[in-house]
């Protein structure tokens, strides 16, 4: 079952990036598409309203693997208070931490580090914090809990995204089964 989760984005902020070019986190101009797209990006990912989604779907699924693209994203998943109870391990290019036990965690995975090679059947949820780009990576990372010798009938996709131009546009190419392309985003 795949299911977009609308999250908000801080549209003032999100235009006036778009506008003027410039990068906030950085406090330094954008020179090219790949940094407008990643701007953009960070504007959408960092608002709050996600972080308030992902915990709510944590609630109803305590085991569950989250795929996230950048370290900022890391650092804001690494902080959240998932519960007392709830175990927190990583997969990236930091850490390689073997998968949770128990019966609450929260299983962090970088899409280029954790995407391919390795399988779960201790859970029947993914929730992917943010879009990849690569059609490919995407349908990758959903086969890891998606395997012939899982114990679940029904497995839980949650894509959480806003309806902003960057979001739709990358939305638009995974669902034609291509990858996103920052160049014809940005012109």
């Amino acid at each position: 079952h795949h299911e977009d989760i609308y999250c908000h984005y801080d549209v003032t902020k999100y235009k006036e990036v778009t506008r003027t070019r410039f990068n906030p986190f950085k406090n330094e101009p954008i020179i090219d598409a790949s940094g407008l797209c990643y701007t953009l990006r960070q504007v959408v990912n960092t608002d709050v309203s996600r972080q308030v989604a992902l915990l709510d779907l944590i609630d109803k699924h305590p085991k569950s693997i989250i795929f996230y693209n950048f370290d900022y994203e890391l650092d804001i998943l690494k902080h959240l208070f998932y519960g007392n109870d709830v175990q927190i391990a990583e997969w990236n290019g930091h850490k390689h931490q073997e998968l949770p036990t128990g019966d609450n965690w929260v299983y962090l995975v970088q899409y280029t580090a954790g995407c391919e090679g390795w399988n779960c059947v201790k859970t029947d949820t993914i929730i992917f914090f943010s879009q990849n780009y690569s059609y490919k990576v995407m349908a990758q990372a959903a086969g890891r809990i998606d395997r012939l010798n899982t114990p679940f009938r029904d497995l839980y996709y949650y894509h959480l995204k806003s309806r902003s131009g960057i979001d739709l546009a990358i939305s638009k190419a995974l669902n034609q089964k291509r990858n996103f392309n920052e160049g014809k985003f940005v012109n």
